[in-house]
């Protein structure tokens, strides 16, 4: 009875939680692509230089940018040959991780709600690396196995701090969609990690 709640409860946030961010997420994503030039390697007076089409929203703060990212957070992992498949393989194991952990109760109290938005961010960032690298002009006429190893999650909210003179590595809707899932399982496990200290001393 209790895994039949257990499922019913993940069916919905699934739907009420995970798929309106997924959307949101593909949405912003492809307009992007469809809308920003690719990035690319210009030589200027025998120098190269890395392309990007960026657009302020908010001068000298905000940015809309097309940016490839291979790799993970902060960009580990660009302009490898193994990146694409390895990171890939990892999302999908992560997607089970998530259901495995689900079924056995692992989210209560505000991770609940961590675990929709990390399928959310997870299936976002998968569907990127799955499919972008068959739109990239350069590989039109690649095999398919070539295609698929260029995929890439495409970041585009670029955010400047000029309070500490840091840019802020470029990001997308499904990566705040697992931030702010981290964000909430570190606040269950310090909220299960005090009741558990009173519960400790209350019976000292």
């Amino acid at each position: 009875m209790t895994t039949a709640l257990g499922n019913a409860t993940m069916i919905r946030l699934l739907l009420v939680v995970t798929l309106p961010l997924y959307i949101l997420d593909q949405i912003t994503k492809w307009w992007i692509v469809l809308n920003f030039k690719e990035p690319s390697v210009v030589q200027i007076d025998g120098k190269l230089y890395g392309y990007e089409d960026t657009r302020p929203v908010i001068e000298g703060f905000f940015n809309l940018v097309r940016r490839h990212n291979q790799g993970v957070a902060f960009g580990i992992g660009n302009g490898t040959t193994w990146a694409p498949v390895v990171f890939l393989l990892v999302l999908i194991v992560a997607i089970f991780v998530i259901l495995y952990f689900w079924k056995k109760g692992a989210f209560t109290g505000p991770s609940k709600w961590s675990a929709p938005l990390l399928m959310a961010g997870i299936v976002g960032n998968l569907t990127d690396r799955l499919l972008q690298g068959f739109w990239l002009e350069g590989y039109k006429d690649a095999g398919f196995w070539e295609r698929l190893g260029q995929g890439y999650v495409v970041d585009f909210l670029d955010f400047f701090l000029p309070v500490v003179n840091y840019r802020w590595p470029a990001f997308n809707v499904a990566d705040s969609c697992i931030s702010i899932a981290a964000v909430l399982l570190f606040l269950t496990a310090l909220t299960e990690g005090v009741k558990e200290w009173k519960e400790k001393k209350k019976d000292s």
